[in-house]
Parts: structure tokens; sequence; C-alpha cells
């Protein structure tokens, strides 16, 4: 069932401030020391890209909290793509264990480390999650940095009233997901206005291309195969 918008947004308030109280402050000189005057923008976005950027002619780094990217990483089925669950579980951050709260604090910190990465000049194009981000990302855990981000989102959200889950979840088999969708299944994906219906086309290795009629005209969407459901 998806969260509330509200729920979302108060969630990626926190994130903001856990990154700027927990990951920033300490770095901020050493970072200033690097690129002087540089600054740091937090921002929640509306749909789900999160990302980190930077603008050299104000010399600042944004870093943009994708609202449907914190819905997604509530549900075991929609968080499964996502590239901090993998990180999670392929290198041990967080003991392996992929949960809502653990997702939400990963997430502070991979983006942290392409800010890191940036001022260190070691992001190129073509070359984004290369072995620099990692080692700063696993600097970030390896310091306690990571563990003190989730217990501040933790307590936060306990304090604002916020469910903000620490169970690790079940995840689901990705093969059972491939082998669930054949070419010609009724689907649905998106939710509320933003649902879509139509019909599988090609499956892939991971995702589904699905075609849908919308105003006489036929689109043709590539949807991971965990945000797929039979149409009714």
């Amino acid at each position: 069932m998806p969260i509330p918008k509200q729920t979302t947004h108060k969630l990626g308030a926190l994130m903001c401030q856990a990154t700027r109280d927990i990951l920033w402050a300490p770095a901020e000189n050493r970072i200033q020391a690097q690129n002087r005057g540089a600054g740091l923008t937090l921002r929640i976005g509306s749909g789900q890209a999160t990302y980190h950027r930077y603008d050299p002619r104000h010399k600042q780094h944004l870093i943009n909290y994708g609202v449907r990217m914190i819905a997604a990483k509530h549900q075991p089925e929609t968080a499964l793509g996502w590239l901090s669950t993998r990180e999670i579980r392929g290198r041990g951050y967080f003991g392996g264990e992929v949960s809502v709260l653990n997702l939400l604090a990963h997430t502070c910190c991979h983006e942290f480390a392409h800010l890191l990465q940036h001022s260190a000049g070691q992001r190129h194009y073509g070359s984004v999650h290369n072995q620099h981000f990692y080692k700063a990302l696993d600097e970030l855990h390896g310091s306690g940095a990571a563990n003190a981000t989730r217990q501040y989102l933790s307590e936060q959200a306990a304090l604002a009233d916020i469910e903000l889950s620490g169970s690790a979840f079940k995840l689901p088999n990705p093969i059972q997901a491939l082998r669930q969708w054949q070419i010609g299944d009724a689907v649905r994906f998106g939710h509320g206005r933003i649902e879509k219906k139509g019909e599988v086309i090609r499956v892939n290795r991971k995702t589904c291309t699905v075609l849908v009629s919308h105003q006489s005209r036929l689109l043709r969407y590539r949807v991971p195969l965990q945000l797929l459901s039979p149409a009714a």
C-alpha cells in the first residue's frame, strides 16, 4: 500500500537534515579546502529522481531526494530494483540487512559519497560509480558516519511520530519475478492518477516492455519487473 505523500515529504526533510548535520558538517572544512566557498543545497523532489549535481558557477553542490524514491523503498517489491539495495547486500553495509531505515540512511550516504567524489576530482563522464566513489562510500560506512545517519533518522522520525521501520525485508526472488510475466499479459504500473494499464510485448532480464494506449496513441514503457501488477 502506498504511503501518504505527506509522510514521504517529512522523511525527505529528515534525510536533508541528516545529510547536513551528520555528513556535511564534519566534512565541510575539508571540502572547502579543496574548493573554497563550496556550499550545499538540499532539496526534496516531487518525482523518483535522486541525485547529486554541482553548479560550478555558484560553487553549489545539490542533493535531491525524490519522494517517489522514498515511497518505493518502503516495499520489498519496489526496493529490489534500486542500486542502494544491491550495495547494502553486496558490500555488507548495515550487516547486509535491507530495511526501510537502512535504505534511506544508505541513500543519504550514497549521494554524499558522490559529493565527496566530485570534490576530490574523481567523478568523470562515463565513470560515476567508480573505485573512487566506492572508496568514499566504504569510508562513510567504515567510519561510523552511516550508522550515525541511521540513528539520527530513527530518532528524529520517532520524535516526529513517523513510522520508519528497521525490520529486515524479505526480498522477492528476481528470477521468479522474471518468470511471472509473459508476452500478452495485461498489466498495470504506477499509482493513483499516474497508474497505467497495458500489454506486455517484450520480457527483458530486468524489465518488461509494456504497450499502453493513450489518447489514440500507442506508447511503449520499459517497466522494472517489480513495479508490475496484473491488471484487473
